[in-house]
């Protein structure tokens, strides 16, 4: 089978940018023969690789990346582990208290596999470090969101601290926000550092790692899996895609997966005067207490002071964006910097990057074994960092034939739910992000237009009505999906957008199950 579409990413993978020179690895440019086959090296591939070297410390494994190592998905978010429920179906991220209690289980698993691979291969704290968060509210509505989660987190007997303005400030130098929630196990991790710690320990030990040499097709070659690249091959009893949404461009999970592109910028090394300007802690990671508002981080180390912004997103299902989009981006992302952080109004962004998000419709990720001997570990919903560390951990167990209670919870799951047809997924998506956005306000307060060129809230209120009026229309007449092809092909060029930072795709669920 072809691999149809290969990964892409607009703007630099950042994290390696600031980490220095890459780890350089061959390509792959020979036909071998393992035991163990892994096609991806971010999160889910690598900690596969780990959890299938200590299960069977002799077999021969060998993992095949596409770009370098941290040039995908894993060099392009925003480094939070995150431990406890961040439900992007939600507004404030909470979900069913049984499920959620499942949930931060698996999740801290995740994190004490991190925090065993830190400590064998010796990483400093800027690579990996407990340090928690603050869930951070701009606005009474924020701190609203806040509230009712801490009640959550109190049915759930998990500990929080209540932060008011002045303690806000005392944080991060800012006072543009009025209260945050602040919770003690999230990890933080400077994602190329541990990345490239991950590697070079696996390679240490054995691990065959091939570096920018892309999947162009694969076969079943009597009992093995035979993956091909454009110069050699590899051929395993056993493998494991941990590709994300690119596990699509394989064959598997077709319209099951949504597919979008999240933004960040990164601020030049701040000078020692703009330090002692901003004042604040050296480290520290707000998420929005909205789902749809900015996160911002500060990190502090070999990679220098610098402040991290993100939001921004773009409805991507081929899996592709413009890098012109980039530029617009940035400019909103100044604006979120600048508004939170004044005292820097002359610190520019040095970087601006996109990265690749993949999601379910129904939150649930694309694993297990797709056919005999193949196995993936997909589609980690906006929680690659913690979600991609399990997976890989736990499909690893599922390729050596052994069991946990933690990987009978995951196949307990469902499989992802299929999509609605198009135009109808995009018309969704495009009125649930854009209503997210406009109620998130200040929260975000980085205002990001479609390219429908909406100009003001009245005209964006007037696109999402008629998204879904467009959407009812083509649902009841009777030449339905005649008339979404022919609206579709006018407007192709024209459905894209740019819209809130997190994608609460609750609304296109709850929207559209009558068009299953």
């Amino acid at each position: 089978m072809k691999v149809t579409t290969l990964p892409y990413d607009p703007g630099p993978a950042v994290w390696q940018y600031l980490n220095g020179k890459a780890p350089v690895y061959p390509l792959l440019d020979e036909e071998i023969v393992v035991d163990f086959a892994i096609v991806g090296a971010g999160f889910a591939g690598l900690s596969a690789a780990r959890r299938l070297r200590q299960l069977e410390p002799h077999s021969r494994i060998a993992v095949i990346e596409a770009r370098g190592i941290c040039d995908g998905s894993s060099g392009r978010n925003s480094g939070f582990m995150i431990d406890l429920p961040h439900n992007l179906d939600s507004k404030d991220y909470v979900g069913k208290l049984e499920s959620d209690r499942k949930q931060i289980e698996l999740n801290r698993e995740a994190i004490e596999f991190a925090v065993e691979i830190a400590d064998e291969y010796l990483m400093p704290s800027e690579a990996f470090d407990i340090s928690g968060k603050v869930n951070a509210a701009a606005t009474e509505a924020g701190v609203k969101h806040n509230l009712e989660y801490s009640k959550h987190l109190d049915r759930l007997e998990e500990p929080y601290e209540f932060l008011d303005e002045k303690q806000m400030f005392e944080i991060s130098g800012s006072r543009y926000y009025k209260g945050g929630l602040a919770t003690p196990g999230n990890g933080m991790i400077h994602p190329a550092m541990y990345i490239d710690a991950l590697a070079g320990g696996l390679h240490r030990s054995r691990v065959e790692i091939f570096t920018h040499s892309p999947v162009l097709k694969f076969e079943k070659v009597g009992n093995a899996w035979k993956f091909f690249t454009s110069n050699g091959s590899v051929e395993a009893a056993a493998a494991i895609l941990a590709v994300n949404g690119h596990v699509e461009s394989f064959g598997y999970f077709r319209r099951k997966l949504m597919h979008i592109y999240l933004y960040g910028s990164v601020t030049r090394r701040l000078t020692s005067d703009e330090i002692k300007t901003l004042g604040g802690e050296p480290r520290w990671g707000f998420t929005p207490a909205d789902s749809f508002g900015t996160t911002v981080r500060r990190i502090s180390g070999s990679s220098g002071d610098r402040i991290i912004v993100r939001n921004g997103i773009s409805w991507a299902p081929d899996r592709s964006v413009s890098d012109v989009r980039l530029k617009r981006v940035k400019k909103h992302h100044y604006n979120a910097f600048k508004r939170r952080f004044p005292k820097l109004a002359g610190v520019d962004l040095e970087y601006c990057w996109g990265g690749l998000l993949c999601l379910s419709r129904n939150s649930v990720p694309a694993f297990g074994e797709l056919k005999p001997g193949l196995y993936s570990a997909c589609c980690q919903n906006g929680l690659g960092v913690a979600q991609g560390t399990l997976h890989g951990k736990l499909v690893a167990q599922m390729a050596c034939g052994h069991s946990s209670s933690s990987l009978d919870i995951v196949m307990q799951k469902s499989q992802p739910k299929k999509l609605p047809p198009e135009p109808f997924a995009s018309i969704g998506a495009f009125a649930a992000t854009r209503w997210g956005e406009l109620k998130a306000g200040r929260e975000r307060w980085s205002q990001l237009h479609g390219e429908f060129n909406t100009q003001t809230p009245r005209e964006d209120c007037r696109w999402i009505l008629q998204a879904w009026a467009l959407a009812f229309m083509f649902a009841a007449h009777p030449n339905a999906c005649n008339l979404a092809h022919s609206l579709w092909t006018v407007l192709s060029g024209h459905t894209r957008f740019v819209a809130g930072d997190r994608w609460s795709h609750g609304l296109l669920r709850s929207g559209w199950t009558n068009l299953e």
